[in-house]
């Protein structure tokens, strides 16, 4: 499950935030493996201004499932920092928090938190660096060119080595590089389809074999999910909805030192989402998901439920698809792999 805490209207962003954590609980009773939660600053697209925060309520209100960060932006935050909170997490859950992390964009949050545009620009890879090695070492040292400062100790310790699972958020052939070239699986975004994500695994194996390194699987996918009786009556829901969210939502990237910026039409984008993913009756979806994992090799999927524009309808499609969706996906699993 993948959610983001979505405010559609004039929707009040508490009310927001209140429903995706009571949408992780109900998604652990429907049989989910895992709920992922994004951050965004600033703006109703997405309310969670810190995916960690979430992430330790949710683990705290649950008892299976395991929580992910879609993503931590590390153009914003101490590399440090993140890691020391993810070791917290990692121990306080058992193993069941995932730390997926991301450049971000060139928003004003940059100004905002004081890091400045070159931390998007440049600083991306040195922060990544930091970070893993602060995820699993004893004692770490700021020795770059944004990040200097003594040897230090660090608490708590790894709950395991090599440390909790990371995933890197990709959305350039550049980043997806730099991934491979640390071992490490990627998150690919709903705005993009089947075709450019199996490119991008390809951009990924590409770039691992020329580091040295094996190709590295566990990629993520993200999607759009919705339960109708069938496809046309899910659109037609989905049009109505979107438009409520997309065109305040997508108004809220506000762009860092007044960069030009081609903004995203809200109509455009809602037709490509509902087009892109497995929307529709059950077994629909089951088939397309499963169809999806055989085309592009990136095996763990999260559902974005929240479209519907509702608790109600979060919540109905949640349970309809741990009922019908999932066991069929499951069934199908000798077809399209593990």
């Amino acid at each position: 499950m993948f959610l983001l805490g979505a405010a559609f209207d004039d929707q009040d962003p508490g009310d927001a935030l209140r429903a995706a954590a009571d949408t992780v609980v109900a998604a652990e009773a429907a049989g989910f493996d895992e709920a992922w939660i994004a951050e965004h600053h600033f703006m109703t697209y997405g309310t969670c201004p810190s995916a960690i925060t979430f992430a330790g309520h949710a683990l705290g209100a649950t008892e299976r499932i395991t929580v992910g960060t879609a993503v931590s932006v590390l153009s914003t935050a101490h590399p440090v920092a993140v890691a020391e909170q993810t070791r917290m997490l990692d121990q306080l859950s058992g193993g069941r928090f995932a730390l997926g992390v991301g450049r971000g964009g060139p928003w004003v949050d940059l100004e905002v938190f004081g890091t400045g545009a070159g931390r998007y620009d440049h600083g991306f890879g040195e922060s990544l660096d930091l970070l893993l090695r602060s995820l699993t070492a004893d004692t770490v040292r700021g020795e770059g060119p944004t990040f200097a400062f003594r040897d230090v100790p660090l608490v708590p310790p790894p709950r395991s080595r090599p440390g909790p699972p990371v995933t890197v958020a990709c959305t350039s052939d550049d980043t997806a590089a730099l991934a491979a070239a640390h071992g490490l699986p990627m998150l690919l975004g709903m705005h993009t389809g089947p075709d450019e994500k199996k490119r991008m695994v390809d951009v990924h194996d590409h770039a691992a074999r020329a580091a040295g390194l094996e190709p590295v699987g566990g990629h993520t996918s993200v999607v759009l999910t919705h339960v109708a009786d069938d496809r046309d009556t899910a659109i037609r829901h989905l049009r109505r909805s979107l438009h409520r969210w997309l065109t305040p939502g997508l108004a809220g990237y506000v762009p860092v030192d007044d960069r030009p910026r081609t903004r995203r039409d809200p109509v455009e984008y809602a037709e490509t989402l509902c087009t892109l993913h497995p929307v529709g009756a059950p077994a629909d979806i089951a088939v397309q998901l499963g169809e999806d994992i055989a085309a592009t090799g990136v095996d763990r999927v999260l559902m974005m439920v929240e479209g519907g524009g509702s608790r109600a309808h979060t919540l109905e499609t949640v349970q309809r698809i741990g009922a019908e969706v999932l066991p069929t996906l499951r069934a199908l699993r000798p077809v399209f792999g593990e």
